[in-house]
């Protein structure tokens, strides 16, 4: 079990798409394994390799599915080489009680992004089997939101209005937007507030 620190907003490993994943699955085993811990530990519902520093086609996520399950069920799993199917992006602007959004690289701020109802991802697990992931609402968000990263993208790229300028007001306060920024789950307090 490794721990790997998370990459800030501004690396440039975050801000550049990555690469498929060629090599035999069982030389990322490691990799994946440090992500699924590096996201229990960061309280995380999805991480992609990039947000760790590896610029690699890859997403481990563990998110509950509150429109299939009223409690919540989680369903986790890993997409590798992942490709991503949509409803229609709503234009208007997103909704601040509904439509919250967070990221581990960008740690202890959350601001109201607008997503498609319903996503897809398609790729492949860690024993090359096909895999198919759909969901709407939450779980949706998270899948188009760990695609995002892969795509050289962060969910402050997407912003609009206000809420683009208070991210980038922020980001600016923090001291982050430059490379070489990280934290290590389990090492400093949650930025985000969750109980042990």
């Amino acid at each position: 079990m490794a721990i790997l620190p998370i990459r800030i907003v501004g690396d440039p490993v975050l801000h550049e798409p990555t690469q498929p994943v060629t090599q035999p699955l069982s030389e990322i085993a490691e990799l994946v394994s440090d992500m699924y811990d590096t996201m229990d530990t960061a309280n995380g519902v999805g991480l992609a390799a990039n947000q760790v520093g590896v610029g690699l086609r890859l997403f481990v996520y563990d998110c509950p599915d509150y429109d299939a399950d009223p409690d919540g069920a989680r369903r986790r799993g890993e997409v590798i080489n992942p490709t991503l199917e949509t409803s229609e992006i709503p234009e208007t602007m997103p909704d601040p009680d509904d439509d919250e959004e967070g990221c581990l690289s960008v740690p202890g701020e959350q601001f109201p992004t607008g997503r498609a109802h319903w996503a897809k991802v398609t790729g492949v697990d860690l024993n090359g089997d096909p895999v198919e992931i759909e969901g709407t609402g939450f779980f949706a968000r998270m899948l188009q939101h760990e695609v995002g990263h892969l795509d050289g993208f962060l969910y402050t790229d997407v912003l609009i209005g206000r809420n683009a300028r208070a991210a980038k007001k922020i980001i600016k306060r923090s001291g982050w937007g430059v490379p070489g920024l990280s934290w290590t789950p389990g090492t400093v307090e949650d930025p985000f507030g969750h109980d042990d």
